[in-house]
């Protein structure tokens, strides 16, 4: 009998513990051609209380330098490292969703929606419109 109040406990314990994992944190994104690391995000809760996301790390040393160009307003021609590219999301249920995500090679602006698929896979979602018309990036936590 105690062996299984015992379990009882463990596994409550587990699941809280999985349900307390949160996006928060530093990812690596994966490039979607080659497979390999691409950059390093920071995903941080804001003073709003939304969740944002910014680019800390690039691996190719080609590119340290790099500007979004291609973008508008206030991210016109800043440092790709260091931008803030995922922008105003709200826990909604399992996932985050409500805010955008900025392509810094196109500066187009996506709806954005991320699910924590587990507490070292984030599952991020670009799209434009309905989610069906979009891209899906998994991203693996750096511990």
């Amino acid at each position: 009998m105690k062996n299984i109040f015992l379990f009882f406990i463990l596994s409550l314990f587990a699941i809280f513990s999985i349900q307390a994992q949160d996006v928060i944190g530093t990812w690596k994104t994966i490039d979607d051609n080659t497979g390999t690391a691409k950059s390093y995000v920071e995903i941080f809760k804001g003073d709003d209380g939304k969740i944002y996301g910014k680019i800390i790390k690039i691996f190719n040393p080609d590119i340290q330098e790099v500007r979004c160009t291609e973008c508008k307003g206030d991210d016109k021609d800043q440092r790709v490292i260091g931008l803030t590219f995922i922008r105003g999301l709200e826990k909604d249920g399992e996932e985050y969703s409500g805010g955008t995500i900025l392509n810094p090679e196109n500066g187009k602006h996506y709806k954005c929606l991320i699910v924590l698929e587990n507490p070292n896979k984030l599952k991020v979602r670009g799209y434009i419109g309905f989610e069906i018309l979009g891209r899906t990036q998994y991203w693996i936590r750096v511990s």
